[in-house]
């Protein structure tokens, strides 16, 4: 009796719930929206100055083009021409070339990344290099030299006449020409890997570290290898990783120009629109066609969009169940 008194009590004094005024909760609510929004400014500053002005302005130049009146002996007018000068890019067929240029080099270029850095950071993760953070370090320094140095000391490495790798291939007799028609797309290959394979390998290196070790202890206990657990354990758990560093290793490669442009200088298989990159160049540099250089520029933005778009959505079908994927 005196136990359910006492309950009564309590609960007789005890605060009733306390609700929050509409007031209260539309302010915390556009406290929380004002911070979102203070924090994303930079964000979206830098979107709208370095991403959205810059395609606008693409856009609106190719849609002009010069004219010349008077049979060519006036003064040159920029005029609307519309269409014209996506029509003449895409039935141009350097430009064209060049784009199938470029998706050779992706198909050779990124399989071949993607894969050795993996390889390369599952060794450092398995524990057998010694000495991991020299091994990091001295394939991340490849990295750390800018894009037109590294292109200058290849560019030596494959002139003959000047290239120590080549005079010692010609005392085993063996000749090769790195910047032939058919070993210069390998060669330019050769210096993007060389300069980019050892900063994809610390991303999926990075990745590696933040597998659960349980995970990999419960592998082993199971009987499985190093070879199956690097491939059918860690692998997938940094599948995100893979996802990332494909999608921006294309989006770069889509944008070949500095390796290209360099070593054209020594080898004429090499053109100046060897590259869409390359080709915008010349049309806004060489030519002064603004307008076919804007139009050049705005098919190639599509056609990285569209190839990305591709890659999320095949990886996301990949991720959900067959069934749900069908």
């Amino acid at each position: 009796m005196a136990t359910t008194t006492a309950h009564a009590a309590s609960g007789a004094t005890a605060p009733a719930a306390v609700r929050r005024p509409r007031g209260t909760v539309r302010s915390a609510r556009r406290r929380r929206l004002g911070a979102c929004g203070v924090l994303m400014a930079p964000f979206f500053a830098l979107l709208v100055t370095v991403f959205l002005i810059p395609v606008g302005t693409a856009v609106w130049l190719s849609f002009f083009g010069a004219d010349e009146p008077g049979l060519g002996f006036g003064p040159e007018h920029t005029v609307f021409v519309g269409l014209r000068s996506y029509a003449a890019v895409l039935t141009d067929p350097t430009f064209l070339g060049g784009l199938g240029i470029v998706l050779l080099y992706c198909v050779i270029y990124l399989p071949l990344l993607v894969a050795g850095a993996l390889a390369l950071a599952l060794l450092l993760d398995s524990g057998v290099v010694r000495l991991r953070a020299w091994a990091q370090f001295g394939l991340f320094l490849p990295h750390a030299v800018p894009g037109i140095i590294a292109a200058i000391i290849w560019l030596y490495l494959y002139t003959p006449g000047l290239s120590p790798v080549i005079d010692l291939l010609n005392r085993a007799d063996i000749t090769v020409d790195f910047l032939g028609i058919h070993t210069v797309v390998p060669s330019i290959v050769n210096i993007a890997l060389w300069s980019n394979l050892g900063y994809n390998m610390v991303v999926f290196y990075a990745a590696l570290q933040a597998v659960p070790r349980e995970v990999v202890e419960a592998a082993v206990v199971d009987g499985a290898g190093p070879v199956r657990t690097a491939l059918q354990v860690k692998t997938p758990l940094i599948r995100p990783s893979l996802v990332m560093v494909a999608m921006f290793t294309l989006i770069w490669a889509l944008q070949l120009f500095t390796e290209p442009m360099l070593l054209s200088q020594s080898t004429p298989m090499i053109s100046s629109r060897f590259s869409p990159s390359m080709y915008i160049f010349d049309a806004a540099f060489t030519r002064n066609n603004y307008g076919l250089a804007a139009a050049a520029s705005v098919v190639l933005l599509v056609c990285t969009i569209a190839l990305s778009y591709g890659v999320t959505r095949w990886t996301s079908r990949a991720d959900l169940p067959k069934e749900a994927a069908r």
